[in-house]
């Protein structure tokens, strides 16, 4: 497989990037020698910057037509050996090619990264996962060289406020997880996300003394995903982050609600969820887009019960 061509079209969003990841990673180990193309969006594309036999890494600034064709001229005279297309684009299918893999349609309550399986024929979903070099990972640690213990990571955010538990539950959770006490006793917290509001970041401060708190917004997404893979546990939600520590490998533990955790939950990890099915949530906000905290409804005790069992599991 020396010098095989692959072009990767992958989504322009960089959670279901990462959510389709392990297809690619699966691919890359079972043709080693094949030289990659990889086409994302500014977001989504610098996560495959680490990836094993990369030639390319080409990033479609938009998405109108214009762009579209300055990409056909970058990709046209090379025949691939695979094109890989997820996303379902009529320029994947006019390559020169011996193979196409195209995104197929997702089977209802489907997980994402196994309809990435499914359009790469695979006969088992492989975990989500992204590829670190050394000098990623060199990044992630002389952040983490600070202090000793385990690290709890805890990722608040979320696109959307009905994504996001409250501040103050992570708060808690972590509180107790790192208290004399606890299963992380002496640890430090490791707050991600490079999205964090004033409010949020002053909260979560609280749950473990500053010299044991460490903070990932100056790192870039890839660098915080090899941070991630440090964590002894993450807490997240339903966003970028939590998929991000999947891709590491980390244990998780998310707090979901609005949100069909069969089909973008966490891929082999832990989902807390409240006591509402997405039937009822959809009752109250019909299109999931109404600026309403769906999340009250789950308390801290029932996140950190599943934290200390995932840990032991751990």
């Amino acid at each position: 497989m020396a010098g095989f061509p692959i072009l990767y079209v992958a989504e322009a969003d960089p959670t279901e990037a990462v959510l389709s990841s392990g297809a690619l990673a699966h691919v890359v180990e079972a043709m080693p020698g094949a030289r990659v193309t990889v086409v994302g969006s500014p977001q989504s594309a610098p996560l495959f910057a680490d990836l094993p036999g990369l030639d390319r890494l080409i990033v479609l600034e938009r998405e109108g037509r214009l762009d579209w064709l300055k990409l056909w001229g970058q990709v046209r005279d090379r025949r691939w050996g695979l094109v890989v297309d997820m996303r379902g684009t009529e320029l994947s299918a006019r390559l020169k090619r011996q193979k196409r893999a195209v995104r197929v349609k997702p089977e209802p309550g489907e997980h994402a990264a196994t309809t990435a399986a499914r359009t790469l024929q695979l006969d088992e979903t492989p975990r989500p996962r992204l590829f670190l070099s050394a000098e990623t990972r060199a990044a992630a640690d002389a952040l983490l060289a600070r202090g000793e213990g385990p690290i709890l990571a805890v990722a608040p955010t979320a696109d959307w406020i009905g994504k996001v538990w409250p501040a103050d539950r992570y708060v808690k959770v972590a509180t107790r997880l790192l208290a004399a006490d606890g299963p992380l006793a002496g640890g430090r917290l490791l707050i991600v996300g490079d999205d964090l509001d004033g409010e949020t970041r002053t909260a979560l401060r609280m749950a473990a003394p500053l010299k044991r708190t460490i903070e990932t917004r100056h790192l870039t997404r890839l660098q915080t995903c090899a941070a991630l893979s440090r964590a002894a546990l993450v807490l997240g939600g339903d966003s970028l982050w939590t998929q991000l520590a999947v891709a590491a490998g980390a244990p998780v533990v998310a707090a979901f609600g609005p949100s069909d955790d069969a089909v973008r939950g966490p891929f082999g990890e832990v989902v807390c969820r409240g006591p509402r099915t997405m039937d009822e949530y959809r009752a109250i906000d019909p299109r999931l887009d109404q600026a309403i905290e769906h999340l009250l409804d789950l308390p801290a005790d029932r996140v950190f019960k599943a934290a200390v069992k995932r840990l032991e599991r751990a």
